[in-house]
């Protein structure tokens, strides 16, 4: 999770950043010495960059919690980063790039010393003239429709890959990469004259990407390559993706209210955010493509068709109050089609639907029936600059929820299951004020700092605002700030974890600005790894997660999701526990929770939807651990007609169980809405709780999920104008 310092901040955190700002402004004074020539029109580092380099380089080695030196160990496992970085499926660079780029693989601690960047830019500058090659290639391929009766396969995961090593091998590479592409398409009932027009569409348009590449895209791909290398939760926002990073933590900006995409050459609208300035003039549509944009009433229009998505947003946000201009290709409208002029007057827009939100379910046991209330959390956030402004009402995780108990209460519900699936954290303090809410005063969680100093961080606030049954809900995306709520709620005994084992993040860090005096993020940020949290009881959560008390089944692959699957990630360990009183209640009394963990098995015996979803994760594993696919149009056609007629089955398996009418096709299975088995199985369980279950039979043994004492870990898209 990210530290912030304007509240309820701590002594040690407030050291660090102040030294990370000495360091930064000292560390400025060193001037670059580059010898680098590169190539007639490539990307070339600016001076800014160069000087933010080398405060990034001082940062990161006096401030991260690895006490690292950046030398030339670390500058080889750099060099080796930033390739994956720039091709990962080893399929654009040529084995002799790589060995021309080994004269530089010692000189990556010395450059971001320096701020001598540029060979780094030299490497960058060959990927982009290999994407060029093989855009072009790709291009030239589509002038002959391939045989698709020949028996080959295409290897589509080159991660562990060598890199080609000549131009024929990498055009035989390239050869089955765009007939696999093709073959896709073919696999829709499409004609090749459609799918090599398609495609054609397709590779131009990535050509055109890679001649819209800016220096701050290749600065911050190479600021993360070190960054990452300390640890995978440091990182380099450029300062577009800073105020990014702002409206994610804030859940609110400046603009029109439109979540925005490129479709062929055009930013085209994929919604509009209710209550925004387009919902409410009610002139903007889904899929209305925006051609131009205008600054003002009467400023002139810039044509923006074939530019970057970002770059489009950037004109189309600004301040609250000023006005905005867009020309407008209406959707569906063919070619000739007259434009529209829309224009918005910008105001503050409310992401709510990234906001808590709540639901009731209705549980019918006997002649009881129990209301039990979800409420779903995406992430932990906050409104700083509202806060800091002295705004009463300021968004906040912790107030959100507040509020939806209160109006949960007023419903009437018998229980609560708190949702935080896929919820990768955020402030640190929201964790610790949201446990408040459920106990009334204590201890939550434990920092520690580089130096091996400690601080517990206690619920801020005393009092309850909810003590009847709990449930916290969790999968393997939820990290961080979920996994430290989760845990206190856990070792609290305060209520029950279901789901999945958490992702298993246990680190903290620190949000570093690289300005000098400027409010605005002008020279980006960066996040800093600065310390572990540890539980309560003494245990970190790095690596080993939060283990549910009730296991649900997951499509997520434990093995290829976590912490422990990161390179670099720091290590498990433990600290001494500190003192704290369970929970009065009886919901984790000595047998309760083995006992709510047999109820649920028992009754997934017979429930067709959790059949179902086990069916679904296993033919979702079976896929998932194919590397290599066949090129023959046949064998693909067949392959494709069973897994279609699989899903159908499971499906129709389903819905005989419940007394559903079966579905006659595939296509009718597409169009409709899988179910949340997981969340309805949560709120089972919570009936479970509410009505009691018997103790667990003796001849049962009860489930191993809470603790390990092992010390081996165990196997942050639509962009919004905003």
């Amino acid at each position: 999770m990210t530290i912030r310092l304007t509240r309820r901040s701590t002594a040690w955190f407030a050291t660090f950043v102040v030294g990370a700002v000495l360091l930064a402004l000292a560390s400025s004074s060193r001037a670059p010495a580059s010898t680098i020539a590169l190539p007639p029109g490539a990307i070339a580092p600016s001076e800014r960059q160069r000087m933010v380099a080398r405060r990034i380089g001082s940062i990161l080695e006096e401030t991260h919690y690895r006490r690292a030196t950046i030398d030339d160990k670390m500058s080889s496992e750099v060099f080796d980063r930033y390739l994956e970085f720039l091709d990962g499926q080893h399929s654009y660079f040529l084995a002799s790039d790589i060995t021309e780029f080994e004269q530089w693989r010692l000189n990556f601690d010395d450059m971001i010393h320096t701020g001598d960047i540029d060979p780094a830019y030299l490497i960058f500058a060959r990927f982009q003239q290999r994407n060029r090659e093989r855009m072009q290639y790709a291009l030239s391929l589509l002038e002959t429709e391939p045989n698709w009766t020949v028996d080959e396969s295409f290897e589509f995961d080159r991660q562990h890959a060598s890199w080609p090593s000549s131009a024929t091998e990498m055009n035989e590479l390239w050869r089955k990469r765009v007939k696999n592409d093709a073959l896709s398409l073919m696999l829709t009932g499409k004609p090749w004259k459609d799918v090599s027009d398609v495609l054609r569409k397709r590779y131009e348009r990535v050509l055109k990407r890679v001649d819209q590449i800016t220096p701050e895209d290749v600065f911050e791909n190479l600021m993360n390559a070190y960054a990452r290398t300390f640890d995978p939760h440091s990182s380099y926002f450029s300062p577009r993706n800073s105020e990014e990073y702002r409206i994610q933590m804030s859940l609110n900006y400046e603009g029109i209210g439109a979540s925005l995409q490129m479709v062929d050459d055009y930013v085209t609208v994929m919604n509009v955010i209710e209550g925004g300035p387009a919902a409410v003039a009610g002139t903007l549509k889904a899929n209305d493509r925006i051609t131009g944009v205008a600054q003002g009433h009467e400023g002139a229009l810039t044509d923006v068709i074939g530019w970057r998505l970002d770059d489009v947003v950037q004109l189309i946000r600004g301040k609250a109050g000023t006005s905005v201009k867009l020309q407008v290709l209406p959707a569906g409208a063919g070619p000739g089609t007259p434009e529209q002029t829309l224009e918005f007057t910008r105001n503050k827009v409310t992401l709510d639907n990234q906001a808590a939100r709540k639901e009731v379910r209705t549980i019918t046991r006997g002649d009881r029936t129990l209301k039990v209330g979800v409420i779903t959390v995406p992430g932990f956030y906050e409104d700083i600059a509202a806060q800091n402004a002295g705004d009463e009402n300021y968004r906040s995780t912790t107030r959100d929820v507040r509020r939806l108990i209160n109006e949960l209460k007023g419903q009437g519900v018998d229980g609560l299951v708190l949702d935080l699936r896929e919820n990768g954290g955020g402030y640190l303090p929201e964790a610790t004020a949201l446990t408040g809410l459920f106990i009334d005063k204590g201890p939550v969680v434990q920092l520690k700092d580089t130096t091996g100093r400690l601080e517990v961080l206690d619920d801020p606030d005393s009092g309850i605002a909810y003590d009847g049954p709990l449930a916290v809900l969790v999968d393997r995306y939820s990290a961080s700030a979920s996994e430290i709520f989760a845990a206190a709620i856990q070792d609290y005994h305060r209520g029950v974890i279901l789901g999945q084992r958490t992702f298993g993040k246990g680190t903290v860090q620190n949000l570093v600005p690289l300005d000098r005096w400027s409010q605005r993020p002008v020279n980006g940020q960066l996040t800093v790894t600065i310390g572990k949290f540890y539980r309560i009881t003494g245990e970190s959560t790095q690596h080993h997660g939060v283990e549910p008390d009730v296991s649900l089944p997951s499509p997520i692959d434990i093995d290829e999701v976590g912490e422990s699957s990161l390179e670099a990630a720091l290590p498990w360990d433990r600290i001494a526990a500190v003192p704290f009183t369970s929970w009065h209640g009886d919901q984790r009394a000595p047998g309760a929770v083995p006992a709510l963990a047999v109820a649920e098995d028992e009754r997934a015996q017979h429930d067709p939807d959790y059949h179902w979803l086990a069916q679904e994760v296993a033919a979702s594993e079976d896929l998932h651990g194919m590397k290599a696919v066949s090129l023959n149009l046949k064998v693909r056609q067949d392959e494709r007609v069973r897994e279609d007629r699989e899903r159908l089955a499971r499906e129709n398996l389903r819905r005989a169980a419940k007394g559903l009418p079966a579905l006659k096709s595939v296509e009718e299975l597409d169009g409709t809405e899988a179910p949340d088995i997981i969340l309805a199985q949560s709120a089972q369980i919570m009936a479970d709780m509410i009505t009691g279950v018997h103790p667990v039979p003796a001849h049962v043994p009860p489930r191993q999920t809470v603790r390990r004492e092992d010390s081996t870990p165990e196997h942050p898209v639509p962009q919004v104008e905003r």
